[in-house]
């Protein structure tokens, strides 16, 4: 009976010992609930519509802006709430710009740059899909809006007194140069969509699609006069894809 008693003890030993290798110390945390925060680099790129800008681009003589894309480069940061499981609360901010140059038999130089930018608070859910590989969906609402500025230059000398003779003639005498800033003002909201992965643990990578709209505008031009009559379909609105180098815990 002893030497029974003696053998079983020893069988569970060796059964207790084996689960416990097979059991990590300490546990692994379940990844089903997210917590932690990061930020990190957030570039992208958007498609505007910006045939009605190069419509009114090439009314002017100027060079249309190229329709293939505007890279945006920004940042973003965020954080668990914990109160909702996998729900995080952050901030994000982009801007990029494209230009034209075009040049007349004068010599007559006409730049455009058309600038977007936007910042705002983001709110997004995570799905987590299999260990360290997570699917967020979420969007964006804030402020932002674009820039169109407009340039000439008839490619004579600069002066003091020829600025100071512009001045006094009204600003009705011809300048060497002339630069003109159109913006618009919007409201900016952000609906999006991502997969992220972490590689690391500490380091993540992000690639994702989002669209960003615009709506109740104000137009100014050199930020201090009001500009009537802009066409509703001049703004920095489309589709973008977005991609991000993100450092945290997640």
């Amino acid at each position: 009976m002893r030497k029974l008693s003696l053998v079983l003890t020893l069988v569970a030993c060796i059964c207790a010992s084996a689960y416990s290798q097979d059991e990590p110390i300490p546990p692994k945390r379940s990844r089903m609930v997210k917590v932690g925060l990061f930020g990190g680099c957030t570039p992208g790129m958007l498609f505007p519509d910006v045939k009605p800008i190069n419509d009114f681009l090439s009314a002017g003589k100027g060079a249309p802006l190229k329709d293939n894309g505007m890279f945006l480069w920004g940042g973003a940061g965020a954080a668990y709430i914990m109160l909702v499981p996998n729900l995080r609360i952050g901030g994000v901010g982009m801007s990029g710009s494209i230009s034209s140059t075009s040049l007349s038999t004068l010599g007559i130089r006409r730049d455009a740059e058309l600038r977007v930018g936007y910042g705002g608070v983001t709110i997004e859910y995570v799905v987590p899909i299999v260990e360290r590989f997570d699917f967020a969906i979420g969007g964006m609402l804030g402020a932002g809006g674009i820039d169109l500025t407009l340039r000439q230059s008839n490619g004579g000398t600069n002066t003091w007194i020829g600025e100071q003779n512009y001045l006094a003639a009204g600003l009705a005498a011809p300048a060497d140069n002339v630069t003109r800033i159109l913006s618009g003002a919007f409201f900016i909201y952000v609906p999006s969509a991502s997969f992220e992965y972490s590689f690391l643990g500490w380091l993540a990578l992000r690639v994702g699609a989002s669209y960003v709209g615009m709506a109740a505008p104000s137009w100014q031009v050199d930020g201090r006069y009001d500009l009537m009559g802009v066409p509703t379909e001049v703004s920095g609105r489309g589709f973008m894809i977005n991609a991000g180098l993100l450092v945290g815990t997640f």
